[in-house]
């Protein structure tokens, strides 16, 4: 073999492992991430939080919004809360707007737990599931990524820090 076709090789492998990486750190960090339908209609969101503030989608447009559907026995939801709670403080809620949509527990059970961790953004009780269900989240975390115009963009399923680039990069293209 010659110098040459050493060198091409050796950088074809180079490029193929820095496409590889660049495609695979949601993955690679035990999230996934996929475009809401085109088709797909948005489900209207009017929910009231643990204070009582009527929260609506179509309120929040000129502000991206992550729309956080969380339970207090998911461990990886969890892990996720601070970042999501870090970012939200980061932006700022005339920028960015971090809904956490708790599934099927009750008010006392969740005023424990946001007085236990502290937790300073707006949680809407889901005690039915019906939010959930009308957005179709299965699982959890799932969270969904609306753009500043109104438009979903996406939805994530899994554990996210939500400070590190990779996520970064999602809520960039929310702005």
């Amino acid at each position: 073999m010659t110098k040459n076709n050493s060198k091409r090789r050796l950088l074809t492998f180079g490029l193929t492992v820095l496409a590889l990486g660049a495609a695979l750190p949601a993955a690679a960090q035990g999230y996934q991430v996929r475009a809401w339908p085109a088709r797909q209609s948005v489900p209207e969101f009017a929910t009231r939080d643990m204070t009582g503030h009527l929260w609506r989608l179509r309120d929040l447009k000129g502000r991206a919004v992550l729309i956080n559907f969380w339970a207090s026995w998911c461990e990886p939801c969890l892990n996720e809360m601070p970042s999501l709670q870090t970012v939200a403080e980061l932006y700022g809620p005339d920028t960015l707007v971090v809904l956490a949509v708790n599934f099927k527990l009750s008010i006392p059970t969740i005023q424990n737990f946001v007085q236990k961790t502290a937790l300073q953004l707006p949680v809407l009780p889901d005690p039915q599931g019906l939010v959930a269900r009308q957005w179709g989240v299965k699982a959890f975390p799932t969270t969904v990524l609306v753009a500043a115009d109104g438009k979903v963009r996406s939805v994530v399923q899994g554990e996210v820090d939500w400070t590190d680039q990779p996520a970064s990069r999602l809520l960039q293209a929310l702005f």
